[in-house]
């Protein structure tokens, strides 16, 4: 399902609750600032008071996130952590639109996800605010090792984390007897 961006919703409800929508559609989870529950259905977004909500987190397990909705980012401030884990969709030109988020994103996940390349990585490096970077399970990604140096020296302040997600890449990781 692809989401263009309405700028007249944006004008009407606010960008973060158009970013909701659009997330919402997409199967992703938000979480608003200063609320302990995520919002996991379109239906449950309340009714009133949408524009002083802002979204605090983004949970886009197995969402259908693609790059053509990521100007949504626009206007939302205090995004702070996004987790894209198994979004088959993502893909390079969606990263490259994630500077929408470069002053408030400070936690950023990226695993199992197909599309994504070492290009597409390279983008995060414009992401100064980051602190936190976990990436895993990359098949694009030729060379870890590497990709993991590049995004640590650009990022000093960021804790880089990029495991091998794959027992055979890491051959400290061997199989517990007894199982497969």
């Amino acid at each position: 399902m692809v989401i263009l961006v309405d700028e007249s919703r944006i004008k009407e409800v606010g960008p973060d609750r158009a970013c909701a929508e659009w997330l919402l559609r997409c199967g992703a989870l938000v979480k608003w600032q200063d609320r302990e529950s995520w919002t996991t259905d379109y239906n449950s977004l309340p009714a009133s008071g949408g524009r002083s909500l802002k979204i605090e987190e983004i949970d886009a397990t197995d969402a259908a996130v693609m790059h053509i909705g990521f100007p949504h980012f626009k206007g939302c401030k205090r995004i702070r952590r996004i987790v894209f884990h198994k979004s088959h969709y993502l893909e390079d030109a969606a990263l490259a639109q994630l500077t929408l988020l470069q002053d408030s994103l400070q936690e950023l996940q990226i695993s199992s996800c197909g599309n994504v390349s070492a290009d597409g990585l390279r983008h995060i490096k414009k992401l100064k605010n980051l602190e936190y970077l976990l990436l895993y399970d990359l098949p694009e990604i030729e060379n870890k090792d590497s990709m993991m140096e590049e995004l640590q020296a650009a990022l000093p302040n960021c804790a880089v984390v990029f495991p091998y997600a794959q027992g055979k890449d890491d051959p400290s990781l061997k199989p517990q007897e007894g199982k497969d």
